[in-house]
């Protein structure tokens, strides 16, 4: 058979990653691969895709084996004992009187490496907490800094909708979030309530975004002037989503329908007298 690419994640919301196979599989199955961690249980997200259909410029590892009994088995025993080892360490940092929160902890599927999570606000120096570790778990031994995101894409909880969040239950990978969207869509700048759970920038921001730049080019720019009822009026806002401008003439404000005001090319306003 020849070979195909395999997308394959490793846990339900996490990012996923390409290799090659020849192996007959479809879309769900389990399989096992080996990555720069070691051997870990992964599934298939999509359907096997012919490697002529993508420009790769680099090497795919290759997918071992597809998942049998004992390889799902094994995982579930190393989810158990990675609860387990997550609590040891836990009471050995504060032993060690580390400032680091330990979020979560993995194990490789062959239990070759260990692997914990953890957030910290400074550099930490864990050199004597490695040794340690080494003696209790008898393996290779990693200690990941995970950022805030991270974390609550791990831990979970609910959003400001009311609903789970969005990293822990479909986003696969961050998108890029920044204050302008949030400008973009005329939301009042208060940090707490554009902030989600992870204490940056809601993730939900980036989904309206595009809809709201391409919606706003019906609109006149705030600031501008347009005709309304036969008058030259300023434009102090908008609300996109229910289709109104905000006016002002001679202090008095209103919020008429879009459809009622004629927006004025530049030339006819450009000189407009001010009004006194």
């Amino acid at each position: 058979m020849e070979e195909r690419l395999a997308l394959v994640r490793f846990n339900n919301v996490g990012k996923s990653y390409y290799f090659s196979t020849d192996l007959e599989v479809y879309k769900g199955d389990k399989v096992v691969v080996e990555t720069i961690r070691g051997l870990e249980l992964g599934e298939l997200v999509s359907d096997l895709k012919h490697l002529s259909e993508f420009n790769l410029d680099t090497e795919l590892k290759k997918v071992k084996r597809k998942a049998n009994r004992a390889d799902i088995e094994l995982y579930a025993y190393n989810e158990a004992k990675a609860e387990k080892s997550l609590e040891i360490c836990k009471d050995i940092v504060k032993q060690y009187d580390l400032e680091m929160h330990l979020v979560s902890c993995e194990y490789t599927l062959d239990a070759s490496k260990v692997i914990f999570m953890y957030t910290s606000e400074t550099r930490v120096d864990f050199r004597e907490l490695l040794k340690e570790l080494a003696s209790v778990f008898k393996c290779r031994i990693e200690l990941r800094q995970i950022g805030p995101r991270d974390k609550s894409k791990i831990v979970g909880g609910l959003g400001s909708c009311g609903l789970p969040l969005c990293c822990s239950s479909f986003l696969g990978e961050f998108d890029g979030v920044s204050i302008n969207m949030a400008k973009n869509q005329m939301l009042a700048i208060n940090i707490d309530k554009i902030s989600g759970a992870c204490g940056r920038l809601l993730c939900c921001l980036k989904y309206e975004d595009d809809t709201y730049t391409k919606e706003k080019q019906r609109f006149p720019k705030i600031g501008s002037k347009v005709k309304y009822d036969n008058k030259i009026v300023k434009v102090t806002g908008l609300n996109v989503i229910s289709d109104l401008v905000k006016i002002e003439h001679d202090g008095n404000i209103s919020f008429v329908s879009l459809d009622e005001i004629q927006i004025l090319p530049p030339r006819e306003h450009k000189h407009e007298p001010r009004s006194r």
